[in-house]
């Protein structure tokens, strides 16, 4: 389930939404029967909110979408990725605290 600043990613969108995107993208990678997934899925619509325009957050069903689970070799849920066009910038696998991983996504749209 998807916050309300939070995409569904799938191969249909994926191109306009993540290739072609201005700003990096933050895509989240669960499954509906994964707890951990469960207990991140807040932590990722906050970071949607707080990162309103600077990235844009997604999640990908691996389930429903497992052709871009594996491009993006997604082989433990709950997995993060942090894209700029058709690069991943940053990875992130398992549950992490909100701080943490904010201060990882922060460190990379600096650079990006």
């Amino acid at each position: 389930m998807a916050g309300k600043n939070v995409l569904t990613i799938t191969e249909e969108n994926f191109e306009q939404e993540v290739l072609n995107s201005e700003v990096p993208v933050l895509i989240d990678f669960w499954a509906a029967w994964c707890a951990p997934c469960r207990m991140i899925a807040p932590t990722i619509d906050e970071l949607a909110d707080e990162f309103g325009g600077k990235v844009k957050v997604g999640k990908v069903n691996v389930d429903e979408q497992p052709e871009l689970a594996s491009a993006f070799k997604v082989m433990s849920i709950p997995t993060v990725a942090l894209t700029k066009g058709n690069e991943v910038i940053m990875q992130s696998i398992g549950v992490k605290p909100k701080d943490a991983l904010k201060q990882e996504i922060e460190s990379k749209i600096k650079t990006a």
